[in-house]
């Protein structure tokens, strides 16, 4: 069987997705990237190799996230594309129709505003991680309750308190004064939930016109105390898709099958790049006031890439000819 993979390579986590040639989603695989990218995307490829059957032929991939130029790199990506790109495409294949597309990750947020299936407007957070899935994360496990029960319990409140949720510290220290003063830990995660949906608005959406059908992906739609939150201040019906986990994933592997059919081939190197000695090293370039920050890709000993010069001094004659976008 022929699939096409993607690759969405963040802080927090690696989310790997494999789609049939009709855009079926077949696997997906959740790793954390612990700060280390080469060892997540490896990790994952193991992983794959090992579970998929071995009739599966990869004809595709692509990229995407904060590591999506390295990852291209280390898997031979066939697209290597910014995530506002992948969420989209992921969104309008799920969702189509879709004009408005929330998602809130590990630790950053965005919008996407989409008509007549074009981006016509994104915002993301520059801040504040207040929301995100590792502030959620921190918040729950502070008040030891598991992460998966959060939303539930937002759900069975019966007055939610009012928690400052323009600031994460701000908000811990709200909830902490709204437990010594004897509210209900119910009423304090469903407020919390409302604020932090209230935030997200009054920044990443500020001026946006959200408009129906709206879809809320990325790993904090899981949460259904902040999807209730969203559909309660919008006043609208929010989607939340099964997949809403790996859309990033999903999107570049749509992405890499549209561009493998522009071209008639495929880069990707295969699972075998897992077992390759993968390296990275930086360095600051002295020649003139820019004073850049090269990162260099080693395999083994051999320099594979480099790139982060401005003026191409140290990036041109390495083969790393995967331009990010």
């Amino acid at each position: 069987m022929q699939v096409y993979l993607g690759v969405d390579v963040g802080s927090v986590s690696t989310n790997f997705a494999v789609l049939s040639t009709t855009g079926e989603l077949l696997y997906s695989l959740y790793i954390r990237t612990n700060g280390n990218p080469i060892k997540a995307v490896q990790e994952g490829l193991r992983e794959f190799k090992k579970e998929l059957p071995g009739n599966y032929v990869v004809i595709g991939a692509g990229t995407t996230g904060s590591a999506r130029q390295l990852s291209g790199l280390l898997v031979g990506a066939d697209a290597v594309k910014n995530e506002i790109t992948a969420h989209a495409v992921a969104a309008m294949h799920v969702c189509p129709g879709v004009q408005t597309v929330l998602e809130i990750g590990g630790q950053d947020s965005k919008i996407i505003i989409i008509r007549d299936g074009i981006v016509v407007d994104f915002a993301m957070n520059t801040v504040c991680a207040a929301g995100t899935g590792s502030f959620l994360d921190h918040q729950a496990e502070r008040l030891e309750i598991p992460i998966e029960s959060f939303g539930d319990l937002a759900l069975h409140a019966k007055t939610p308190v009012r928690i400052a949720g323009r600031c994460g510290v701000f908000a811990e220290s709200d909830m902490i004064h709204k437990q010594q003063t004897g509210h209900q830990i119910e009423d304090i995660i469903a407020g919390l939930c409302q604020a932090l949906v209230r935030n997200y608005l009054n920044n990443v959406g500020k001026g946006k016109e959200i408009l129906a059908p709206v879809v809320f992906q990325g790993g904090v739609a899981a949460n259904k105390g902040i999807k209730a939150a969203f559909a309660k201040i919008l006043g609208l019906e929010v989607y939340v898709p099964s997949q809403h986990a790996v859309m990033g994933a999903i999107g570049a592997a749509l992405l890499a099958k549209i561009a493998t059919q522009e071209t008639g081939r495929s880069r990707f190197k295969g699972f075998g790049v897992s077992d390759l000695n993968y390296y990275a090293k930086s360095f600051e370039c002295t020649g003139c006031a820019n004073l850049c920050e090269v990162v260099q890709i080693f395999v083994d000993k051999e320099i594979l890439a480099r790139w982060g010069d401005r003026c191409g001094k140290w990036s041109l004659g390495t083969n790393s000819g995967i331009a990010a976008s």
